[in-house]
């Protein structure tokens, strides 16, 4: 029984930090974190997470991912990259590099230093926009900005993750030969991915691929429709599952297959009862995002959180290194989102600080990283654990609150822009 108390006393501790959350307007991942910290220095929560906890919270790494790739608008996404590349490519080549150059800096150790700069590349897109939408702002030109931003920075890390982790766990060297094995593998598990989305998964199939046995005639809203659509939210979670374990089989973390599965899958799947449209979608939508995001994904943060073992003398000793790296992010990533907001597509300055800030969030994916460095592959010292929970913890904070206080000059700049004659 003691697993499932622990559990019911992580439930408890995830209810209440959704509430703190809400009233907060902070993302909800600072206070699952904070939650397992406090339960595990009390004596609540064990420091050697169970066997059974364990599994669930992996499962949860998997649903996260999921959701956040299913919540994307596939054709939107396409259509907002040509203006949002620069966006992305500059806003996170700028932390990757500054995070690894801080790390091997103070540590010399060039794992160390790779999964430091993995873990501050991507943006914590849901944060920024609960802030956005706080004050009015997630319908403007800057918020679909970030949006199409962040989602290729997650694809760029997941890609890096699947590179790069083996090499930094040592189950690949720097030889020509084993990087050209990791960078093929990778190129054929998102080339293969990319081919189901475009000749096996689409309904209606035009050309060759339409005269196919099977695969010309049936698609994924036949997949969906399955029982009259009963079972979408069992199938949608199974491909998830499955694309996962491929991935892993290809020596990814499962995490980057579910987020492509939820990439994928599309809107107009799951129209296949002209009756109900687009509430099938919702539906398994709102289930899935609920195990993501409510029960199922927070016990991974939670457990993540007990690793945070609160002693005086680490945290002491990481303040150097926890300063510098805050600070040198924060002024790279606003100034290289701004930047490239403002040169490569076109925004207004308003627009392109707003930008800025809005790319400062770290959350979901870095805490991924995190855990497969610390927690599974032990390449991540302690000093630089805390470092990177630290230097994550204050980008978080620091997105509404800079946005807030930019909301005033961008209103002004609005309303001059509007003001002015056609």
């Amino acid at each position: 029984m003691e697993p499932l108390v622990q559990l019911a006393i992580i439930w408890a501790g995830v209810f209440v930090a959704s509430v703190l959350a809400h009233k907060t307007r902070l993302t909800s991942v600072l206070y699952f974190l904070a939650f397992g910290a406090v339960m595990v220095n009390v004596g609540i929560l064990p420091t050697e997470t169970e066997p059974f906890i364990r599994g669930v919270a992996e499962l949860g790494i998997i649903l996260i991912m999921f959701a956040l790739g299913f919540e994307e608008n596939t054709r939107n996404f396409i259509r907002s990259i040509k203006r949002s590349w620069g966006i992305a490519f500059f806003g996170a080549l700028a932390p990757f590099f500054t995070a690894y150059f801080v790390a091997d800096y103070f540590w010399d150790d060039t794992r160390i230093s790779i999964m430091c700069g993995l873990t501050m590349t991507a943006t914590a897109v849901s944060l920024t926009m609960v802030s956005l939408k706080g004050l009015g702002l997630q319908t403007s030109h800057a918020a679909m900005g970030i949006m199409t931003s962040a989602v290729l920075d997650d694809i760029a890390s997941l890609a890096l993750v699947a590179v790069l982790v083996p090499l930094a766990t040592g189950q690949a060297t720097l030889d020509p030969v084993s990087i050209s094995l990791i960078v093929g593998k990778a190129l054929l598990f998102f080339g293969g991915v990319a081919l189901v989305s475009a000749y096996l998964l689409p309904h209606d199939l035009e050309g060759w691929v339409a005269k196919i046995p099977l695969i010309g005639r049936f698609g994924a809203r036949d997949l969906l429709h399955t029982g009259d659509g009963e079972h979408s939210t069992l199938t949608v979670m199974l491909m998830a599952l499955v694309v996962g374990l491929l991935a892993h089989e290809f020596g990814f973390h499962p995490a980057v297959g579910a987020y492509m599965a939820g990439l994928i899958l599309r809107e107009e799947y799951f129209l296949f009862d002209p009756k109900r449209a687009r509430e099938s979608y919702k539906e398994t939508k709102a289930i899935v995002d609920n195990a993501a995001f409510s029960w199922v994904g927070p016990v991974f943060f939670v457990d993540l959180g007990t690793k945070i073992v609160l002693d005086w003398d680490i945290f002491v000793s990481i303040i150097p290194e926890s300063m510098t790296l805050l600070v040198g992010l924060f002024f790279a990533q606003i100034i290289s989102a701004a930047a490239a907001a403002r040169y490569t597509g076109n925004f207004t300055f308003h627009e392109s600080m707003l930008i800025g800030f809005g790319m400062l969030g770290r959350a979901e994916l870095a805490f991924v990283v995190m855990d497969i460095a610390y927690i599974q592959n032990n390449i991540l010292s302690t000093e630089a654990f805390y470092t990177l929970m630290f230097t994550a913890f204050w980008l978080n904070v620091a997105v509404p609150v800079t946005i807030t206080l930019w909301k005033p000059r961008y209103d002004r700049a609005q309303q001059a822009l509007e003001a002015q004659p056609p």
